[in-house]
């Protein structure tokens, strides 16, 4: 029984076409254009650009290709054919790939990308600034590149001077690198190339103009720092012998630091990845618009001269061997470039009817942005409603983002299981998500709410809802538990 089962899961294997119009559905928008100009290098009979229709119908769309389609069965070759002399300008565009809804004069038809200095780059400029001897720059360089993207040095020193010695034939002492670690601690931004987080907090916090908070801060960084991230606030009133509105301020001192001083430079500085809708929605006259986007992608189609080399050699009265085995080759570059513009309209009537499908769907929430109006949706829904595979609804959701009157979203974002109300209604879990967030945000931060109690809340405002669904929500929102949301 297991063996038949086996045998029909590998009858139902999907052919490499359809596996890779599978990847070109999944494809987002800047991925696909880089994939068009990929298949365009490989493919010397896919062409891209403007060209002037053909006056007459020679060329129908739909048989278009019906001139090789003879060649199916029969081994061509070319002897005599000039192939160089049909690598010509194309008459017929067969396929537009770019949005007509743009025109050529429209503005963005690319996006700029930053192009700017990398995190460690930009430390190693800065050691210019210091006098340093050639042995010192060697080792402060080498300390710059044992800091991690977030801005730390998660080595010992005495690993980081034996693997000077081994690796790069620099010796030293521990003593020396620490001098020299000093002066990483003065390059910004500040608390990069600390040890750990307690030391992290220390640099920054002694960078800082003295106060009498600021040196209460550093006195709880130092002696007490497992209290303070444990928020025992209690104990550090105590240790300290001053009063909440004092170690109020302290704390407001620490809680305005980095602790990820790379990581905001990397954020920043890190080539950007901007994020390009595939998909717009407008409200127009009340009624939704959809578009796809399809502006930067070039125009494509079959080249008119390779199927002139077959037409050509279909009209020759002698065939050589040669001849064959080029026509041969030449077909198969035409029967893959009619494949690749196919797909790709498959590409763009799957994800527009997936995306229509979605958008009247959550109708009330597009036309007015409201996310209490978005409604349960799961893939099943979709998929159910166009009659595609759940696979492919979730391909064009994981990986698509639609520009709408009320920001850029992910599309996977609308969809979400149903609960019920105290009513019996069925109700969104990003509308119950909402109002939890809403609820912590409101909370007494001195008395912050456990989720037995959230869970309370919840059932008085109609959503007889589990504790531990709720901690399931906090947790998927990062929203820490009551004690570490505390404030003194």
């Amino acid at each position: 029984m297991l063996k038949q089962n086996l045998q029909f899961k590998l009858s139902q294997k999907l052919s490499p076409q359809q596996i890779q119009l599978m990847k070109l559905i999944q494809l987002p928008t800047q991925a696909f254009e880089q994939r068009l100009k990929e298949e365009l290098v490989e493919n010397p009979a896919l062409e891209a650009g403007k060209e002037e229709s053909l006056e007459s119908d020679e060329y129908e769309t739909e048989d278009e290709y019906d001139d090789y389609d003879d060649f199916d069965n029969e081994k061509i070759d070319t002897d005599e054919i000039n192939i160089d002399e049909y690598l010509s300008n194309d008459e017929t565009p067969d396929y537009k790939l770019q949005a007509n809804n743009y025109s050529d004069d429209d503005e963005d038809r690319s996006l700029p990308f930053a192009a700017p200095v990398s995190f460690h780059q930009d430390l190693i400029n800065q050691l210019n600034t210091f006098i340093l001897s050639e042995d010192e720059r060697e080792i402060a360089e080498f300390l710059v590149g044992s800091i991690d993207d977030m801005g730390y040095i998660r080595r010992t020193v005495q690993d980081i001077v034996d693997d000077m010695a081994f690796t790069q034939g620099i010796y030293t002492d521990e003593k020396n690198v620490e001098r020299i670690l000093h002066i990483i601690h003065q390059l910004e931004p500040t608390g990069v190339g600390a040890r750990d987080l307690q030391e992290c907090l220390l640099l920054q916090l002694r960078h800082k103009t003295p106060t009498d908070s600021v040196s209460l801060a550093i006195s709880i960084i130092e002696q007490q720092f497992d209290a303070f991230t444990k928020k025992h606030y209690d104990k550090l009133l105590q240790k300290f012998d001053v009063s909440q509105e004092q170690l109020r301020k302290a704390i407001d001192e620490i809680e305005k630091l980095n602790p990820k001083p790379g990581g905001s430079f990397e954020s920043s500085s890190k080539t950007v990845e901007h994020v390009v809708p595939d998909f717009a929605i407008r409200v127009v006259d009340g009624e939704l618009q959809l578009t796809i986007n399809g502006r930067n992608a070039p125009e494509l189609h079959v080249s008119k001269d390779y199927q002139e080399m077959l037409q050509t050699y279909k009209d020759s009265r002698e065939k050589s061997n040669s001849q064959k085995d080029a026509v041969q080759f030449i077909k198969q570059k035409l029967d893959s470039a009619k494949w690749f513009i196919d797909a790709i309209k498959q590409r763009n009537e799957t994800l527009l009817v997936t995306m229509n499908a979605i958008m009247h769907y959550q109708q009330e929430y597009f036309i007015d942005g409201d996310e209490s109006k978005l409604k349960p949706m799961i893939l099943k829904d979709i998929a159910d409603m166009i009659g595609l595979d759940i696979s492919t609804i979730s391909r064009v959701a994981n990986s698509k983002y639609v520009e709408t009157p009320y920001g850029t979203k992910l599309i996977k974002e609308f969809f979400s299981e149903a609960m019920k109300n105290d009513q019996g209604e069925d109700v969104s879990t990003i509308e119950i998500k909402k109002i939890l967030k809403t609820v912590i945000e409101e909370e007494d931060k001195q008395k912050p709410l456990p989720d037995d109690k959230l869970a309370e809340i919840l059932k008085e405002k109609g959503y007889p809802i589990a504790r531990r669904t709720i901690a399931k929500y906090r947790e998927l929102m990062d929203i820490p538990v009551a004690r570490m949301r505390k404030k003194i």
